[in-house]
């Protein structure tokens, strides 16, 4: 009969973000995560077993969220035209919160040099992707407000640009308005 888990996933996987955003994905060690998490490294290493599992845990937990936090949002949507971008656009409305930005930065930095770690994302925005052509239909607005939606939240995740409130907001009705239909 195996050990039962007695330690909390979410805690395991908050104390890897924690340490991700002070050291960087490089640098992380289940040892700084077990000590982060007031937990023996033996109990991370029982439950994922390596760093590149328990990076995994975490990039999929991330997109598990995002997509609970768009789809809450798309909720007020249904039953009318692209509801999932709709959604998406509204659930944007308001910037990603500094300690988010510091541990998505360096997530991404281990998603560009580990190909099978962008297998969750890339699973994820091909959903994406098919639910926003599928209620677009043959309108091409949708995908180009979808395209541009991600394009600013990319910028803002990789601290490559901060917009300015008033200019994000407008940049947000013209994402609404390109999501309406057909530009051109």
């Amino acid at each position: 009969m195996g050990r039962k888990k007695s330690i909390d996933q979410d805690r395991i996987l908050d104390a890897a973000e924690i340490v991700v955003s002070r050291v960087g994905a490089a640098r992380l060690t289940l040892e700084g995560v077990a000590q982060e998490a007031g937990i023996s490294k033996g109990s991370v290493v029982y439950d994922y077993g390596t760093k590149q599992a328990l990076i995994e845990a975490m990039v999929e937990r991330a997109v598990v969220r995002d997509n609970a936090f768009n789809q809450a949002a798309a909720e007020a949507f249904e039953g009318s035209d692209n509801a999932t971008l709709k959604g998406r656009i509204s659930a944007a409305s308001q910037p990603f919160p500094d300690e988010f930005r510091a541990v998505a930065l360096n997530i991404c930095a281990a998603l560009a040099q580990d190909r099978s770690l962008r297998a969750a994302i890339q699973k994820n925005q091909t959903a994406v992707i098919g639910r926003v052509r599928e209620e677009a239909g043959a309108a091409r607005g949708p995908m180009l407000a979808y395209l541009a939606l991600e394009g600013l939240k990319l910028l803002e995740t990789l601290d490559y640009f901060q917009w300015p409130d008033d200019e994000r907001q407008a940049l947000l009705d013209d994402i609404r308005w390109l999501a309406s239909g057909s530009p051109g």
